[in-house]
């Protein structure tokens, strides 16, 4: 794990953070291309009353703006909990080059955990999983223990 990864993970936490303040499954995901950040964004499925809305989706529809199409090639995205088939889809779609999750996700994680949507054959991301896992995680453990 490189010193930048856990940089920009931080980043990813801080998404997080602003989703777990609107009461929303603090998510957080931004995507950098040649060390730039083009794209950051959390979840917002409660406050935008959308299944869509997860932080992984949004972060790609602001890069594709940003960046003028679908393709994410040389993008890497980091986000706070492995990404669902929803996300993981999306990003093997928009072609992300390497992805890269704080907390593994034993319900719904498809990049190894619970299945692996890089076996899919059209395009296989790089994963790196496990940069900063015990914040990421014990954000996600405070926000649902708060809610019980």
């Amino acid at each position: 794990m490189i010193d930048k990864d856990k940089d920009y993970m931080r980043l990813a936490i801080n998404e997080a953070k602003k989703a777990f303040k609107r009461d929303e499954v603090p998510v957080g995901a931004i995507i950098v291309k040649n060390d730039e950040v083009i794209s950051k964004a959390y979840n917002t499925r409660e406050y935008g009353k959308n299944a869509l809305y997860h932080a992984e989706i949004k972060a790609i529809d602001k890069a594709c703006k940003k960046l003028g199409g679908w393709r994410l090639v040389g993008c890497t995205m980091y986000v706070t909990l492995e990404p669902c088939p929803m996300c993981a889809g999306a990003i093997v779609n928009s072609r992300v080059e390497r992805v890269v999750y704080g907390a593994p996700d034993y319900k719904a994680g498809a990049f190894g955990t619970m299945l692996n949507l890089t076996d899919y054959p059209l395009y296989k991301p790089q994963i790196e999983g496990g940069v900063l896992s015990d914040e990421c995680a014990n954000l996600l453990t405070s926000f649902f223990k708060q809610k019980r």
